[in-house]
């Protein structure tokens, strides 16, 4: 009998030890390209590109090629269901991040919000809340510490799930306890859950990939985009024009990492 929560047996933001080593040693160590500028957020970097190209070759073998197949059969309006349901249910997330920065408006429109989908949008797959004038927020404990002033610390690509900083990283964790799927007794149930989301994800970054393609250094414009967007976050928008990479063809809405919002839904709203 499995027990109410079992935390170790779902799939760990890190994965499992065995699982990283094997990750890293396919990666490797990677050659920085000859005209690459050193950038200090980013200590790990001949590491990190190493995880970026055993990611980056795993997702071209395996990953990519699923999505594109699922997008081709599957009607729009089942994967806009989808989207719309695995982002109704990382809500409880933005509801607890919400209170613990303060912003307590926002948590009243975010639970009539998830109350509202919940309901009447059938478990999430529809989304009435947002015809009814109500906008959809993004947070997580990683703004949050980025709110309380914790610095994001280095950069860090992890095997399988992509890039970080220590803080997000560190975020992820908290963010766990917070949405529905750990409470589910059933492990089978949580590790589909976790791998579906993942995957859902990958789907919605597919318009990304010919931007990317473009790019003299698809890592280095990846590292841009991530520590740009969170930064947009943690400042709700705000963000000096010196912080902003203007080499960065990228609206700072876009997610680099694999947390990009549906398109299908409205934008995230600046706080």
């Amino acid at each position: 009998m499995t027990s109410r929560l079992h935390h170790t047996d779902r799939p760990p933001r890190l994965l499992s030890v065995p699982l990283l080593l094997a990750a890293l040693a396919l990666g490797g160590c990677a050659t920085l390209p000859p005209n690459a500028t050193p950038d200090a957020r980013d200590p790990f970097e001949r590491l990190n590109r190493g995880v970026y190209a055993f990611n980056d070759g795993l997702d071209r073998a395996v990953v990519k090629p699923v999505a594109q197949g699922y997008r081709k059969v599957t009607p729009q309006f089942v994967q806009t269901g989808i989207s719309n349901f695995f982002s109704n249910a990382k809500y409880p997330v933005t509801l607890a991040n919400n209170l613990l920065q303060g912003k307590f408006a926002d948590a009243a429109s975010d639970t009539a919000r998830f109350a509202l989908n919940t309901t009447f949008g059938l478990g999430g797959l529809l989304d009435p809340a947002t015809a009814s004038g109500l906008d959809r927020n993004d947070e997580d404990f990683g703004q949050t510490l980025g709110k309380w002033g914790v610095p994001p610390g280095p950069y860090v690509v992890v095997p399988f799930l992509g890039p970080y900083t220590i803080r997000d990283g560190l975020g992820s964790f908290a963010d766990d306890f917070a949405e529905p799927r750990a409470y589910l007794e059933d492990d089978s149930t949580r590790w589909t859950l976790w791998a579906a989301d993942k995957f859902e994800r990958r789907v919605r970054l597919l318009e990304a990939d010919a931007l990317l393609e473009r790019t003299g250094d698809p890592y280095a414009f990846v590292r841009s985009a991530y520590l740009q967007r969170r930064e947009y976050l943690v400042r709700d928008g705000d963000v000096p024009a010196d912080v902003i990479d203007p080499e960065l063809e990228l609206d700072p809405e876009l997610d680099a990492e694999p947390d990009t919002e549906p398109d299908t839904g409205p934008a995230v709203k600046p706080q």
